[in-house]
């Protein structure tokens, strides 16, 4: 009786666990980042100056967000509100706060008596700084693009 003698190394790179991982963590990421937007979806207003206001990208920063329908959205906590109840909800929670700017995020072709409303109802909770959130123009002739 002969013994059977063992396989040689196999030197070659099994991909398919690897494969399987990375496509695991693919749709893994797929489904978490439509959840990670904050706040409502708004096409917001395309400025060529814009001021960058870093402190709006705060996790307990206060936004107001306008949509196109004239929905309006408070956050922290993205909840839906009118504008006449929003000095109250503003007031609330502006009282623990040091920075007291409140942010306004407004759809591009919203109404504007809208966006008023929501600013006169800021006035009225004693809000005096307001930042407009808008997106920067991408000037293709400052770029160096030759198009």
């Amino acid at each position: 009786m002969k013994k059977a003698k063992a396989l040689g190394v196999v030197s070659d790179i099994n991909v398919t666990p690897m494969v399987d991982v990375m496509l695991v963590v693919l749709i893994i990421f797929m489904v978490i980042t439509p959840m990670l937007s904050k706040g409502q979806a708004v096409n917001m207003v395309k400025a060529r100056n814009p001021i960058k206001m870093v402190d709006a990208d705060k996790e307990d920063a206060i936004i107001v967000a306008i949509t196109r329908e004239g929905g309006v959205y408070l956050m922290p906590g993205n909840v839906k509100t009118s504008a006449d109840q929003l000095s109250g909800k503003v007031k609330d929670l502006q009282t623990s706060r040091a920075d007291k700017t409140v942010y306004i995020r407004a759809d591009a072709r919203a109404r504007f008596s809208g966006v008023t409303d929501v600013i006169d109802n800021l006035r009225t909770a004693g809000v005096d700084q307001i930042g407009l959130l808008t997106e920067e123009i991408k000037d293709l002739k400052k770029a160096g693009s030759s198009l």
